[in-house]
Protein backbone atom coordinates (compact mmCIF):
# COMPACT_ATOMS: atom_id res chain seq x y z
CA UNK A 1 0.00 0.00 0.00
CA UNK A 2 1.75 3.73 -0.54
CA UNK A 3 1.72 5.96 1.78
CA UNK A 4 -0.67 8.16 0.74
CA UNK A 5 -3.34 5.47 0.38
CA UNK A 6 -2.93 4.70 4.01
CA UNK A 7 -2.34 8.15 4.79
CA UNK A 8 -6.27 8.16 3.53
CA UNK A 9 -6.95 5.10 5.06
CA UNK A 10 -5.76 6.51 8.24
CA UNK A 11 -8.00 9.81 7.66
CA UNK A 12 -11.19 7.72 7.44
CA UNK A 13 -10.75 6.17 10.28
CA UNK A 14 -10.11 8.85 12.55
CA UNK A 15 -13.39 10.50 11.20
CA UNK A 16 -15.44 8.05 12.46
CA UNK A 17 -14.14 8.39 15.68
CA UNK A 18 -15.24 12.29 15.35
CA UNK A 19 -12.84 13.43 18.47
CA UNK A 20 -10.65 15.89 16.04
CA UNK A 21 -8.42 17.73 18.12
CA UNK A 22 -8.47 21.47 17.77
CA UNK A 23 -5.16 22.83 17.89
CA UNK A 24 -1.92 20.22 17.04
CA UNK A 25 1.26 21.55 18.08
CA UNK A 26 4.55 19.57 16.73
CA UNK A 27 8.23 19.96 17.80
CA UNK A 28 9.97 19.60 14.35
CA UNK A 29 13.17 17.42 15.22
CA UNK A 30 15.93 15.13 13.56
CA UNK A 31 16.71 17.58 10.44
CA UNK A 32 20.11 17.15 11.49
CA UNK A 33 20.49 13.49 11.99
CA UNK A 34 18.60 12.73 8.98
CA UNK A 35 21.02 14.56 7.19
CA UNK A 36 24.11 12.93 8.93
CA UNK A 37 22.85 9.31 8.23
CA UNK A 38 22.66 10.00 4.27
CA UNK A 39 26.33 11.93 4.63
CA UNK A 40 24.72 15.02 3.29
CA UNK A 41 25.10 18.36 5.13
CA UNK A 42 22.98 19.46 7.69
CA UNK A 43 21.39 22.17 6.07
CA UNK A 44 20.05 19.73 3.26
CA UNK A 45 18.26 17.69 6.55
CA UNK A 46 16.80 21.43 7.15
CA UNK A 47 15.63 21.97 3.26
CA UNK A 48 13.81 18.33 3.15
CA UNK A 49 12.02 18.89 6.52
CA UNK A 50 10.31 21.93 4.48
CA UNK A 51 8.17 19.33 2.47
CA UNK A 52 7.23 17.88 5.62
CA UNK A 53 6.00 21.34 6.71
CA UNK A 54 3.65 21.33 3.54
CA UNK A 55 2.14 17.81 3.79
CA UNK A 56 1.44 18.30 7.80
CA UNK A 57 -0.56 22.03 6.97
CA UNK A 58 -2.01 19.70 4.45
CA UNK A 59 -3.08 16.83 6.47
CA UNK A 60 -4.35 19.65 8.91
CA UNK A 61 -6.23 20.97 6.41
CA UNK A 62 -7.93 17.81 5.58
CA UNK A 63 -8.49 17.18 9.42
CA UNK A 64 -9.98 19.84 9.81
CA UNK A 65 -7.87 21.48 12.72
CA UNK A 66 -8.12 24.60 13.38
CA UNK A 67 -4.85 25.67 15.01
CA UNK A 68 -1.49 24.32 13.84
CA UNK A 69 1.85 25.48 15.40
CA UNK A 70 5.32 24.29 14.15
CA UNK A 71 8.40 24.79 16.86
CA UNK A 72 10.89 25.89 13.59
CA UNK A 73 13.80 27.63 15.19
CA UNK A 74 14.43 27.97 19.08
CA UNK A 75 16.27 31.08 20.69
CA UNK A 76 19.26 28.66 21.39
CA UNK A 77 19.37 28.01 17.65
CA UNK A 78 21.22 31.40 17.56
CA UNK A 79 24.12 29.53 19.40
CA UNK A 80 24.60 27.28 16.09
CA UNK A 81 27.68 27.98 13.76
CA UNK A 82 26.66 31.08 12.19
CA UNK A 83 26.94 29.10 7.90
CA UNK A 84 23.84 27.10 9.43
CA UNK A 85 21.85 29.82 11.50
CA UNK A 86 22.19 31.54 7.91
CA UNK A 87 21.07 28.97 5.91
CA UNK A 88 17.80 28.34 8.01
CA UNK A 89 17.44 32.11 7.42
CA UNK A 90 17.20 31.95 3.60
CA UNK A 91 15.20 28.35 4.10
CA UNK A 92 12.61 30.41 5.82
CA UNK A 93 12.49 32.94 3.12
CA UNK A 94 12.31 29.91 0.26
CA UNK A 95 9.82 28.54 2.31
CA UNK A 96 7.57 31.99 2.28
CA UNK A 97 7.78 33.00 -1.45
CA UNK A 98 7.19 29.28 -2.30
CA UNK A 99 3.81 28.78 -0.42
CA UNK A 100 2.66 32.47 0.24
CA UNK A 101 0.30 31.46 -2.85
CA UNK A 102 -0.58 28.45 -2.09
CA UNK A 103 -1.35 29.48 1.82
CA UNK A 104 -3.69 32.39 1.23
CA UNK A 105 -5.78 30.05 -1.49
CA UNK A 106 -6.47 27.20 0.83
CA UNK A 107 -7.62 29.83 3.59
CA UNK A 108 -4.20 29.44 6.04
CA UNK A 109 -3.60 32.00 8.07
CA UNK A 110 -0.09 32.82 8.72
CA UNK A 111 1.38 33.69 12.08
CA UNK A 112 4.84 34.05 13.18
CA UNK A 113 5.11 34.20 17.06
CA UNK A 114 9.08 34.79 18.96
CA UNK A 115 11.54 37.19 19.14
CA UNK A 116 11.17 39.09 15.88
CA UNK A 117 13.93 41.81 15.99
CA UNK A 118 16.88 38.98 15.97
CA UNK A 119 15.52 38.01 12.14
CA UNK A 120 17.73 39.22 9.22
CA UNK A 121 16.26 42.18 7.10
CA UNK A 122 15.34 39.64 4.18
CA UNK A 123 13.89 37.02 6.57
CA UNK A 124 11.67 39.90 8.86
CA UNK A 125 10.80 41.08 5.14
CA UNK A 126 8.88 37.66 4.28
CA UNK A 127 7.48 37.01 7.59
CA UNK A 128 5.84 40.63 6.90
CA UNK A 129 4.42 39.56 3.87
CA UNK A 130 3.37 36.39 4.86
CA UNK A 131 1.60 37.61 7.46
CA UNK A 132 -0.12 40.30 5.40
CA UNK A 133 -0.86 38.23 2.43
CA UNK A 134 -3.05 35.95 4.61
CA UNK A 135 -4.67 37.82 7.48
CA UNK A 136 -7.62 37.56 6.42
CA UNK A 137 -7.95 33.65 5.96
CA UNK A 138 -9.45 31.51 8.59
CA UNK A 139 -9.95 27.72 7.43
CA UNK A 140 -6.65 27.40 9.51
CA UNK A 141 -4.09 29.38 11.52
CA UNK A 142 -0.62 28.23 10.88
CA UNK A 143 1.92 29.76 14.24
CA UNK A 144 5.28 29.63 13.30
CA UNK A 145 7.57 29.66 16.45
CA UNK A 146 11.07 31.00 15.37
CA UNK A 147 14.00 32.72 17.32
CA UNK A 148 11.50 31.69 20.52
CA UNK A 149 11.80 30.27 24.20
CA UNK A 150 8.69 29.47 26.22
CA UNK A 151 10.93 30.89 29.34
CA UNK A 152 11.30 33.91 27.78
CA UNK A 153 8.02 34.45 26.76
CA UNK A 154 6.88 33.86 30.44
CA UNK A 155 9.55 36.78 31.20
CA UNK A 156 8.09 38.89 28.80
CA UNK A 157 4.65 38.42 30.15
CA UNK A 158 5.88 39.35 33.44
CA UNK A 159 7.58 42.23 32.17
CA UNK A 160 4.14 43.55 30.85
CA UNK A 161 2.23 43.01 34.28
CA UNK A 162 5.05 44.92 36.13
CA UNK A 163 4.34 47.57 33.84
CA UNK A 164 0.75 47.64 33.94
CA UNK A 165 0.93 47.20 38.03
CA UNK A 166 3.26 49.83 38.17
CA UNK A 167 1.85 52.62 35.70
CA UNK A 168 -1.72 51.87 37.82
CA UNK A 169 -3.46 49.74 35.01
CA UNK A 170 -4.18 46.90 37.46
CA UNK A 171 -3.20 45.85 40.62
CA UNK A 172 -0.95 42.50 41.88
CA UNK A 173 -3.90 41.36 43.13
CA UNK A 174 -5.45 41.48 39.66
CA UNK A 175 -2.83 38.64 38.10
CA UNK A 176 -4.38 35.33 38.11
CA UNK A 177 -3.78 32.69 35.29
CA UNK A 178 -6.04 34.70 32.77
CA UNK A 179 -4.01 37.41 33.18
CA UNK A 180 -0.63 35.58 32.07
CA UNK A 181 -2.11 33.66 29.31
CA UNK A 182 -3.53 37.48 28.04
CA UNK A 183 -0.05 38.32 27.81
CA UNK A 184 1.59 35.98 25.80
CA UNK A 185 2.04 35.13 21.97
CA UNK A 186 -0.79 32.69 22.16
CA UNK A 187 -3.10 34.76 23.71
CA UNK A 188 -5.49 34.69 21.10
CA UNK A 189 -5.58 31.04 20.41
CA UNK A 190 -6.50 27.69 22.65
CA UNK A 191 -3.85 25.78 24.30
CA UNK A 192 -2.64 22.57 22.54
CA UNK A 193 -5.04 19.46 22.71
CA UNK A 194 -1.99 17.69 21.16
CA UNK A 195 2.04 17.65 21.42
CA UNK A 196 3.83 15.54 18.59
CA UNK A 197 8.05 15.53 18.99
CA UNK A 198 9.59 14.08 16.30
CA UNK A 199 12.71 11.91 16.13
CA UNK A 200 11.90 9.97 19.57
CA UNK A 201 13.74 12.57 22.10
CA UNK A 202 11.69 12.45 25.19
CA UNK A 203 11.70 16.29 26.26
CA UNK A 204 9.41 19.13 25.33
CA UNK A 205 12.20 21.79 24.96
CA UNK A 206 11.56 24.69 25.80
CA UNK A 207 8.42 24.84 23.56
CA UNK A 208 4.85 26.23 25.35
CA UNK A 209 5.53 25.63 28.85
CA UNK A 210 2.46 27.66 30.01
CA UNK A 211 0.10 26.38 26.94
CA UNK A 212 0.50 22.04 27.84
CA UNK A 213 -0.23 21.91 30.76
CA UNK A 214 -3.14 19.71 30.52
CA UNK A 215 -2.10 18.87 26.61
CA UNK A 216 -1.73 14.93 25.62
CA UNK A 217 2.38 14.26 24.66
CA UNK A 218 2.91 12.43 21.44
CA UNK A 219 6.37 10.54 20.49
CA UNK A 220 7.46 9.67 17.10
CA UNK A 221 10.39 7.85 16.41
CA UNK A 222 10.26 9.40 12.70
CA UNK A 223 12.69 11.96 11.93
CA UNK A 224 11.02 15.04 10.75
CA UNK A 225 12.17 15.23 6.86
CA UNK A 226 10.40 11.81 7.12
CA UNK A 227 7.16 12.94 8.83
CA UNK A 228 3.91 13.56 6.43
CA UNK A 229 0.29 12.71 6.82
CA UNK A 230 0.29 9.55 7.56
CA UNK A 231 2.31 10.21 10.23
CA UNK A 232 -0.16 13.23 11.26
CA UNK A 233 -2.80 10.95 11.47
CA UNK A 234 -1.24 8.06 13.18
CA UNK A 235 -0.49 10.64 15.97
CA UNK A 236 -4.21 11.94 15.78
CA UNK A 237 -5.93 8.06 16.28
CA UNK A 238 -3.65 7.72 19.30
CA UNK A 239 -5.00 10.86 20.55
CA UNK A 240 -8.29 9.96 19.74
CA UNK A 241 -7.80 6.67 21.97
CA UNK A 242 -7.15 8.81 24.65
CA UNK A 243 -9.66 9.85 28.06
CA UNK A 244 -8.58 13.04 28.50
CA UNK A 245 -9.34 14.48 32.48
CA UNK A 246 -7.85 17.90 33.04
CA UNK A 247 -6.51 16.69 36.58
CA UNK A 248 -10.59 15.36 37.35
CA UNK A 249 -11.09 11.57 38.81
CA UNK A 250 -12.23 9.88 35.88
CA UNK A 251 -15.91 8.06 36.19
Amino acid sequence: MSPEKHADELLARIRVHGAIPRHVAIIMDGNGRWARERLLPRPLGHRSGMQSVRAVVKGALALGVEWLSLFAFSQENWQRPATEVGALMSLLEEYIAREVDELREKGVRVRVLGDLERLTPAAAAAVDRVIRDTAHNDRLTLNLFISYGSRAEIVRAARLLARDVAEGRMSPDDIDEEAIAARLYTADCPDPDLLIRTSGELRVSNFLLWQIAYTELYISDVLWPDFGRRELYEAVLAFQGRERRFGRVSA
